[in-house]
């Protein structure tokens, strides 16, 4: 017997629930309002500006959590794309996600969004923005970062540098050295992107094991993005940047590929370097990432009048 909602008021939502490497995707199915825009980045300024509040219902509890990620799947202006994506977390939009982008090219093959299926790939050209930036923390001192971009803006620090293992330290307290590094990052570097102003800000911190040198043995790496939320995949994106890193040091060549692995929950993705490229003045190089990602459920939310909570509430 199908379940079905009793009686009720209220508008619903319709997703389509997946992970890729354990990092939960929600993807908006219906029930969405239009989204204006002429560009997929005029769409995120307008979802922002008028419907975030559906955000917040989706991403926070009850009906979510802290570390919620979710995907809006709009018009792109691309003629050669099939779709666009918005993609949203605990504190508002960001502007590329990998694991998403994998669990939708399952999705969209699945629910028939593409015209001319074929293996779930999208490409993307990373540059790497600066290395060896010394940023000051009040509690740890100087530290030295690199800063990369796959999409979004990432700083990379060794765990090791604050006595941590990512892989084995309480994620508390991975949790607080990147949050202390993005702090300071924020306030001390000023970023700049090739073409996009909205482009030019800081995602996340992503601390790492150190182990930069080529090796057919899986990279750890911890993200902590947003607002101090945890990915619990090795990051899609910053993957990406991080070949990026790795690649403008001359520590991988082009179609070499590493296994990176989450310090989290020991999911891995792997990434290689396959062509040079420019973006703007930067050098950049065009990055290949793969990993699988898996359906968790279907869901209807209900938002009813009389529930006070109905817009959601985050416990931090």
């Amino acid at each position: 017997m199908e379940m079905q909602l009793p009686p009720h008021e209220g508008d619903e939502l319709s997703v389509v629930d997946m992970h890729t490497g354990g990092e939960p995707l929600r993807i908006i199915h219906s029930g969405y309002p239009e989204v204006k825009g002429d560009s997929v980045l005029s769409k995120r300024r307008y979802v922002l500006e008028n419907l975030d509040h559906l955000r917040r219902v989706l991403m926070f509890e009850p009906r979510g959590h802290y570390d919620m990620y979710g995907a809006l799947v709009v018009d792109s202006e691309l003629l050669e794309a099939d779709l666009g994506v918005l993609f949203m977390h605990n504190e508002g939009y960001s502007t590329m996600c990998g694991h998403a982008v994998i669990a939708l090219g399952r999705f969209a093959v699945d629910y028939k969004l593409v015209k001319e299926p074929q293996s779930p790939e999208t490409q993307d050209s990373l540059t790497c923005f600066s290395t060896d930036v010394t940023v000051s923390l009040e509690k740890f001192g100087d530290v030295t970062v690199d800063i990369s971009y796959g999409g979004a803006f990432y700083a990379f620090v060794d765990a090791k540098r604050f006595g941590l293992d990512v892989t084995t330290s309480r994620t508390r307290d991975l949790v607080d050295a990147a949050t202390a590094v993005t702090n300071a990052v924020k306030s001390q570097v000023k970023l700049h992107h090739p073409t996009s102003d909205d482009l030019a800000f800081l995602y996340g911190t992503i601390l790492t094991d150190g182990k930069d040198d080529y090796s057919s043995d899986p990279t750890a790496n911890m993200c902590v993005f947003a607002e101090a939320q945890v990915d619990r995949s090795p990051t899609g994106s910053g993957v990406t940047a991080r070949v990026a890193l790795q690649y403008h040091r001359g520590l991988i060549q082009l179609n070499q590929t590493r296994t990176f692995q989450s310090g989290a929950t020991g999911s891995q993705f792997t990434g290689r370097a396959v062509e040079e490229t420019k973006c703007g003045e930067f050098k950049a190089v065009v990055v290949e990432v793969s990993g699988r990602a898996f359906y968790t459920g279907v869901s209807r939310f209900v938002q009813e009048p009389e529930d006070k909570l109905t817009h959601g509430f985050l416990l931090k």
